[in-house]
């Protein structure tokens, strides 16, 4: 790799990076970031080449373990990698494929057909990207281990004593020179070895976090695979299909898989993979099935006359209360789009198309009172189509946005560079009113929002559009929403949501939430949501105040002795004047806000179906179970 400089460019200027130095000069080119997400996808990397050995028939158990200093341990019972000494570079083929990028069984030589890691760069960039790593390979009868700093390798692979194992363990601890924070979590890690559980049917996958007082652990194994996965996205719903409908193909080196199932809420959900790499943004795969799925289903429809003459469903309406999961796996793909998770290869589209096709066209024929609910669900659905092109005509930003224009009293900042300004959703005209006089408004937006917003995951989008204070929202924020949603017209970087610390404020802010993930889920994704942190206490002693935030700091304080002091328990934002609302939770220097994400998409889906779905027996069912783990109910 060359670096150009300024000023003058000749062979003086020109820079060889040997070895692994390029990956830890610019992390960010292999692994994306060097925040929590590129640190987590560290464990991906490695977990990826044990999936590779199962993907080749060798590997049925992967364990992952947090350890106590924080690192990270993966083993796997596949063959191991090769520890012979490599005939053209003089070294183990361990050291080769730790040491060199580009180096490993997945560039032509035989070793792997399928493969979902970072084409033969993984192994490397874990290790160039760790303040240590030490490699173990069982194979022959005999242990070898090798140690790593920072990519250099401190003495020459070894054998370290017998064993009758075969298989690979890699135990990593990232580099804090390179990365933001080195601290794992647990619950992203679970997140996607769950995943890929689903999508290797019949492989077992162990995590176990031993670094808290109390060990977490979790097993996954489904021998349904994504069938399975379809089953427990729609486990708090009611579903059209008694169980999901469930295909798989292999011809030669390629595998087609996919399961449908049809439920009563509003939304589409479908989870696209290549090589167990998730699709976020689809392609040729994902073409053919939509395709398949709204030609199978206009035949139906006409097979069954409920569609006359030139009546056609789109798209769109075909999929609404969808869930399903297709997964294809290939030689060679072809990874496209910003993220490079949007499948290139053009020779997918066709035999997916034609599997979905013939499966569920045949299934419709056999079912044909679930065949006639779908068409007629699909009717209704697009009937709720002429609304949602009048919401493409709402979200279109028109210049300089007039507060007097919305119903909401939007109290606009004066700044317009988006990057800059931040909107707060209020929660009644009261509360606006104290923040837009305390607020800055240079940067700060207010937006009051009039009483409990439409719980959208039990309407269609037509009922959510005649909300005013869902379309003053839309209005404000620009971006669109649904499939016109648009992050380069978004007028504000930061949407914080601001409630009461009651029960009232997290009924509001959890309607909002469902509305923001329905409708506008890239907001979440890319990390535009915040909730604001206001005070529940403020203790006054003499001139002094002092204000707390959770009942611990209240507890510390009066444990502090800090003698006898006035306490005022904060019912609603109403309750404090300006200043000291921007002091608390308005003041970027002092605030804390609390940045929404995403970290498990499934079950953040399965949680809003739960809690604001049609079925209060389910809900009744959680609060039951967990209702334990509050340990201060404030009524």
């Amino acid at each position: 790799m060359a670096e150009k400089v300024q000023g003058e460019y000749g062979q003086e200027q020109i820079q060889v990076l040997e070895g692994l130095e390029p990956v830890r000069k610019r992390p960010g080119m292999y692994i994306g970031s060097t925040d929590e997400r590129g640190l987590h996808h560290l464990v991906q990397e490695i977990v990826d080449n044990s999936i590779d050995e199962a993907l080749a028939g060798y590997c049925d158990t992967i364990t992952v373990v947090i350890n106590k200093d924080g690192s990270v341990s993966v083993t796997d019972n596949g063959r191991g990698i090769p520890t012979a000494i490599h005939p053209k570079e003089g070294i183990s083929s361990v050291e080769l494929v730790l040491t060199k990028l580009h180096a490993g069984g997945k560039f032509g030589g035989g070793g792997y057909k399928i493969s979902g890691g970072l084409h033969g760069v993984g192994l490397s960039v874990v290790n160039a990207l760790s303040e240590w790593l030490e490699v173990e390979v069982y194979q022959n009868g005999h242990a070898h281990r090798q140690i790593y700093n920072r990519g250099i390798p401190q003495r020459p692979l070894a054998v370290v004593g017998d064993s009758d194992k075969t298989g690979t363990k890699v135990t990593f601890f990232p580099d804090a020179e390179i990365f933001d924070s080195i601290l794992f979590n647990y619950d992203t890690i679970k997140s996607r070895l769950r995943e890929l559980s689903y999508l290797n049917k019949g492989l077992t996958i162990k995590l176990t976090d031993v670094r808290g007082e109390k060990e977490r652990s979790d097993s996954f194994r489904y021998d349904g695979g994504i069938l399975e996965f379809v089953q427990d996205i729609n486990k708090n719903n009611t579903n059209l299909f008694e169980t999901p409908v469930y295909f798989e193909e292999s011809s030669g080196d390629t595998v087609i898989e996919f399961a449908i199932q049809y439920n009563d809420s509003y939304n589409e959900q479908i989870f696209s993979y290549a090589n167990n790499i998730h699709t976020i943004e689809g392609g040729t795969h994902l073409d053919g099935f939509k395709a398949a799925l709204t030609k199978v289903i206009n035949d139906a429809g006409k097979r069954m006359n409920l569609l006359k003459g030139e009546e056609k469903l789109a798209g769109e309406d075909v999929r609404e209360g969808i869930s399903a999961v297709i997964s294809v796996k290939l030689m060679d793909a072809q990874f496209e789009g910003q993220t490079k998770t949007k499948l290139g290869n053009s020779s997918m589209r066709g035999p997916v198309q034609k599997a979905v096709t013939e499966m569920l066209g045949t299934y419709l024929e056999e079912h044909p009172a679930q065949a006639r609910e779908l068409v007629m669900r699909c009717l209704t659905a697009q009937k709720a189509k002429e609304a949602a092109r009048n919401a493409r005509e709402l979200t279109r930003r028109k210049g300089i946005l007039e507060s007097t224009t919305l119903p909401g009293k939007l109290a606009d900042c004066s700044d317009k560079r988006p990057e800059l300004c931040e909107i707060y959703l209020v929660e009644g005209d009261s509360a606006g009113g104290t923040a837009k006089q305390g607020r800055d408004r240079r940067f700060q937006a207010i937006l009051p929002l009039r009483g409990k917003i439409l719980n959208v995951e039990k309407v269609r989008i037509n009922r959510v559009l005649e909300s005013d204070t869902i379309k003053s929202m839309i209005t404000a924020f620009g971006c669109g929403i649904m499939d016109n949603f648009d992050e380069s017209k978004l007028r504000y970087d930061r949407i914080i949501i601001m409630t009461d610390a009651d029960v009232d404020g997290s009924h509001i802010r959890i309607l909002l939430l469902t509305f923001f993930f329905r409708y506008m889920k890239p907001l979440v994704e890319k990390g535009h949501v915040y909730i604001a942190q206001p005070p529940l206490y403020k203790a006054t002693r003499g001139k002094e105040e002092t204000y707390m935030y959770s009942d611990k700091e209240l507890d510390a304080y009066r444990e502090a002795n800090n003698g006898k002091f006035e306490l005022q328990r904060y019912k609603g934002l109403g309750e404090m004047n300006k200043d000291q609302l921007w002091e608390t939770t308005m003041d970027p220097a002092r605030r804390t806000l609390v940045r929404v994400s995403v970290r498990d998409a499934v079950e953040a889906d399965s949680t809003f179906a739960l809690l604001m779905g049609e079925q209060p027996e389910l809900r009744r069912k959680f609060i039951e179970e967990n209702a334990k783990l509050v340990e201060e109910l404030d009524i």
